[in-house]
């Protein structure tokens, strides 16, 4: 109920002056009490306790309600929270046609994000979709709060996902994915908290892209390895060479080894069973038959006849 008060006072001052009469009115408004019962509301559960009374034993089946170890009830009394928090786990007493109450579960629950089309900050569009898990940590803010706090969690996740990737470059979002889910993770759960849902964790499931984008992304990988084949094999040849050049030093020091060398060669083809075996024939051992053969081809003095 709402109540007025007047109060007078009498007011003194150094200097009155002609339009000043000494007295003050001071007037107190106060506003009706939200917590109190009506009249109404006693009645009525005076009326449901005499309902109790009378269909006692049979009465007992509605008044006493049981929650599970992972469940919290929140009852309302004529459309009001009832003091004292969530109940349960356990057994609760409630009173038949003035009481209601909304099981919240408490489990950790996961849903997966549906695939959204997202434009990368260097206008590449990709499909990506994500799982999100998430539980209740205030039943209360979660029933009283948010109408339905499962699908406003997952309509967020999915207004988030969007946000929080059209601000990365493809390969931003290729290689960083683990970056992505913890900001992500950060935006909802920050959210997410009056209405007393936590989120744990959230999860980058799959990302994909245009198949223009693959074959052109397949055709530089390509590219990119067989530049990298080329050089290894240049750096190859060049040490190979280095190798030759010191090897041939040492032959010419000591020509026995061009000779062993030699030998080694015509072991290694041999080895390999071919039909056809080239022998190449050392220049130096032909230099003492021919100069033996050009000392042999000099002409004869003719004999006297």
């Amino acid at each position: 109920m709402m109540r007025a008060e007047v109060r007078s006072t009498n007011s003194r001052r150094d200097e009155p002056s002609h339009y000043d009469t000494g007295t003050s009115c001071a007037i107190t408004i106060q506003m009706p009490n939200p917590e109190a019962v009506g009249c109404v509301e006693r009645f009525a559960t005076l009326m449901s306790l005499l309902l109790v009374i009378i269909t006692f034993p049979f009465s007992l089946f509605e008044c006493f309600k049981v929650v599970q170890e992972f469940e919290r009830a929140v009852i309302f009394r004529l459309g009001r929270l009832r003091k004292g928090g969530a109940r349960g786990p356990g057994l609760f007493f409630v009173l038949p046609c003035i009481d209601t109450y909304r099981k919240v579960d408490l489990r950790t629950v996961s849903f997966d994000v549906p695939p959204q089309e997202v434009l990368t900050r260097d206008s590449v569009t990709v499909a990506v979709d994500a799982v999100v898990y998430y539980r209740i940590k205030e039943p209360l803010n979660a029933v009283v709060r948010v109408a339905d706090y499962s699908a406003s969690t997952r309509l967020l996740a999915a207004t988030t996902l969007r946000n929080v990737l059209g601000m990365r470059d493809l390969a931003q979002l290729l290689s960083d994915r683990e970056a992505i889910s913890h900001m992500m993770q950060a935006n909802l759960d920050e959210a997410t908290d009056p209405w007393g849902v936590e989120v744990e964790r959230v999860e980058i499931k799959d990302v994909r892209l245009p198949v223009q984008l693959q074959r052109a992304m397949a055709a530089e990988a390509e590219a990119d390895r067989e530049a990298r084949a080329k050089i290894i094999a240049a750096e190859g040849e060049i040490k190979a060479s280095r190798a030759l050049k010191e090897a041939s030093l040492v032959m010419i020091d000591n020509p026995m080894a061009l000779q062993l060398r030699y030998l080694q060669s015509l072991n290694t083809i041999s080895a390999e069973k071919n039909s056809t075996i080239i022998f190449p024939f050392p220049m130096d051992f032909l230099r003492s038959f021919m100069s033996s053969g050009a000392g042999n081809s000099m002409p004869h003095s003719p004999l006297p006849i």
